[in-house]
């Protein structure tokens, strides 16, 4: 029994689909301590992924000029705080499930993390013949066990003013498909110039616009015949979606400027563990699961961000660090007609 949890981070960022722990005695110990194990182990990275696909969205909050059209390539690094890599397993929170000393509880891995040395637990669950049974596995570490602090995104973004002071932007990452994982991403967003609006625009040393944008990320992974356990149809999908609302600040000079933004994120991320699971001890015990669990939750939280363009005819490069519970570093690419 092979990969389990781990599995539901990596239908979401495709770089981290390695082999984990197995999902067979842990659903044995019941479905709801899986479940809230899940909940736990997850969280940190949905709400990592949910602050990387909501950076880049601007260079300026000046907007070009009407039917401007801007092309822009954009990658960003969430940065994976300590607090982030861990959670507290208290064992009176779940009802099959101790560690082997029989301490109350420990901090172990979640998916941004890595446990070391490795965290192994005992499970306890009903054989119909033999009663109450113990079987002990290790926790799944993370992404830490390969040296990962960061959480990479990338996308092409695309702008056009349809009117003076109003900019439509889209960002798109195709689905991409690697070892029966697939994960993409589309959003919009709107910005407007309200300085565009005054009569003295053009005298103003500073821009000020606001931005309202929407992401969704999409994955799946199919892991029906990669031997993790017996079944059919057994998939992780998993989705995340976020409003983004941002006031921007900037200098409005002609080749470089420095721009600054406040704004407020708010994202529901909901992740479905699919298909029919054999659990079994190997012998004697034997339990067909459909749809073991969903778990769903939500990401919160202001976002600061400081940056600078460099703009040299049609070419541009704009470079931002974001502060919020995930800080971002982001490099933008920009072709401007």
């Amino acid at each position: 029994m092979k990969k389990m949890l781990f599995l539901i981070m990596g239908c979401a960022i495709v770089s981290t689909l390695t082999a984990q722990e197995n999902i067979d005695e842990l659903l044995a110990a019941g479905v709801n301590d899986a479940k809230r194990f899940s909940e736990n182990y997850i969280k940190p990275a949905n709400d990592g992924l949910a602050y990387g696909i909501n950076v880049g969205w601007f260079n300026n909050a000046a907007t070009p000029k009407r039917f401007g059209f801007e092309l822009s390539l954009i990658g960003n690094a969430s940065f994976i705080k300590d607090e982030q890599k861990t959670f507290n397993l208290n064992v009176a929170e779940y009802e099959n499930i101790r560690f082997p000393d029989n301490s109350p509880n420990k901090n172990v891995a979640t998916a941004l993390g890595h446990n070391d040395p490795a965290q192994t637990v005992i499970i306890t669950y009903e054989d119909p013949i033999f009663g109450n049974q113990e079987a002990e596995f290790e926790l799944p570490t993370g992404i830490g066990a390969a040296n990962i602090n960061i959480i990479p995104t990338v996308f092409l973004q695309a702008s056009f003013s349809p009117f003076n002071g109003t900019q439509v932007k889209a960002r798109y990452f195709p689905k991409v498909d690697r070892e029966d994982a697939k994960v993409g991403l589309y959003g919009f967003g709107l910005q407007q110039d309200f300085t565009a609006l005054l009569p003295a625009d053009k005298a103003l040393p500073i821009a000020i616009s606001g931005l309202v944008a929407y992401t969704h990320l999409d994955g799946s992974y199919d892991f029906t015949n990669q031997g993790v356990v017996n079944g059919e149809n057994q998939r992780i999908e998993t989705e995340t979606n976020t409003f983004l609302y941002q006031a921007i600040v900037s200098t409005k000079l002609k080749v470089i400027n420095f721009y600054g933004s406040l704004g407020y994120m708010s994202g529901k991320n909901k992740t479905d563990l699919l298909g029919t699971y054999v659990v079994s001890d190997g012998v004697f015990f034997s339990e067909e699961i459909t749809d073991p669990f969903s778990i769903s939750s939500d990401t919160k939280g202001l976002l600061t961000t400081l940056g600078a363009s460099l703009k040299a005819g049609f070419f541009g490069l704009n470079a931002s660090y974001t502060i919020a519970d995930f800080n971002s570093a982001s490099l933008g690419i920009n072709f401007m007609f």
